[in-house]
């Protein structure tokens, strides 16, 4: 494949649509975690739009905490369940999603937390300035 495929991107403007950086891009490339689906014949990465979705995945873990080893098995388990031959462990893939959504879960309600508390620091803050 080369870059004149139209459904291919270069690594910039998927860091631009993921808001991942291109050092992050090529850390998970180098990985294994997300590989693009090409290379230009000048040897830059070519990525797809179900790349990209792969990376706002992985994106949307990273600041809960999630290890580069689940990041792999979520995404594992996507493609487990996107597989219309369905001849992989099906179960297991639904598991595994249980799993990343209670851990999503106890995120947010950890987040909302501590936004209640950042809510509360700014009413006491901007009750000090007033009166000041």
């Amino acid at each position: 494949m080369t870059a004149r495929e139209p459904n291919h991107m270069q690594i910039g403007v998927v860091a631009e649509l993921t808001e991942l950086s291109i050092v992050t891009l090529r850390h998970y490339d180098e990985v294994g975690l997300v590989p693009p689906s090409a290379r230009s014949e000048g040897g830059f990465r070519l990525y797809t739009d179900d790349d990209v979705q792969r990376l706002r995945t992985i994106r949307r873990m990273k600041p809960l905490g999630f290890t580069l080893d689940e990041m792999r098995e979520l995404l594992a388990a996507l493609d487990t369940l996107n597989d219309p031959a369905g001849a992989t462990d099906r179960a297991g893939a639904v598991q595994i999603l249980r799993r990343c959504l209670e851990r999503t879960r106890e995120s947010r309600a950890k987040l909302e937390r501590q936004l209640g508390y950042a809510d509360e620091l700014e009413g006491v803050l901007t009750g000090h300035l007033e009166t000041h």
